[in-house]
């Protein structure tokens, strides 16, 4: 190469070095860009020692017949999409019995949601209620995942409070301040004689973010009301649109 090659060689190399760098600069971003969506929702769901199988069951055919309703369907189409996602907790989560991150945007992708829902393998580890440590492992799923949610929540279904891990209100303190709101779904049980009050408990030191809300279900048979009434809140525009009202107490009534 000649001294007048070298010397043009030498010009035109800090443009080619800058083209390179935007040009990988540019790939990074669009490798990790993310799918936008209305809402982003985790379900939470308790399978502690205190849960056994009739009433894991009575959960997931409940989850799975609210998300079959007409009525949520139609909620769902109206927004520009909804991930949601599914995990069992306990003082353990184990990643093996989760139902992936799924787009919801159409009958057939919310049905097949519910599918899954109602065919999910119980996690057989049954162990301690580690309510914050449910609630920060959702928030790791929110951050993680590959959506751009407009809304985000975490739902927190229990019918025991924290016994283990790190505290409810701790863990819900860390995702509202990354912008997710963490509601309640406590299930009042009779078995322990009213030793506490898991509504208050819940109310207390579970839910956090603006909007937050405690739909209370009365017993596991209660759950598939309680729950369709809270999923039909979330999914609601009126709701969703006003995740800055200060949150209100909800009381136990009848599904309309």
């Amino acid at each position: 190469m000649n001294s007048a090659a070298r010397g043009r060689l030498r010009e035109i190399l800090p443009f080619v070095l800058t083209v390179c760098s935007a040009m990988a600069f540019l790939y990074a971003d669009s490798a990790q860009a993310k799918t936008p969506v209305s809402v982003e929702l985790v379900l939470a769901i308790d399978t502690s020692m205190s849960v056994d199988g009739f009433e894991y069951d009575l959960l997931m055919t409940g989850i799975a017949r609210a998300f079959r309703t007409p009525e949520i369907i139609d909620l769902i189409g109206e927004h520009n999409g909804v991930a949601v996602t599914l995990f069992q907790w306990s003082s353990v989560i184990d990643e093996q019995y989760m139902i992936p991150w799924t787009l919801l945007k159409d009958p057939a992708s919310v049905l097949s949601f519910a599918i899954a829902v109602e065919n999910a393998e119980r996690n057989p580890v049954r162990r301690f209620t580690g309510i914050g440590e449910a609630i920060d492992f959702g928030t790791r799923l929110i951050i993680g995942n590959g959506f751009e949610g407009q809304q985000l929540k975490i739902d927190v279904s229990g019918d025991g409070r924290n016994n283990t891990g790190i505290s409810p209100m701790d863990a819900g303190q860390s995702a509202s301040a990354m912008g997710i709101v963490v509601n309640g779904l406590p299930i009042i049980t009779y078995a322990d004689n009213h030793t506490y009050d898991v509504e208050t408990y819940y109310r207390e030191n579970v839910i956090q973010g603006p909007g937050a809300f405690v739909e209370i279900a009365d017993d596991y048979d209660d759950f598939a009301r309680a729950f369709l009434r809270k999923l039909r809140r979330e999914l609601s525009h009126q709701i969703s649109r006003q995740n800055t009202v200060p949150r209100e107490p909800i009381q136990n009534a009848q599904v309309d």
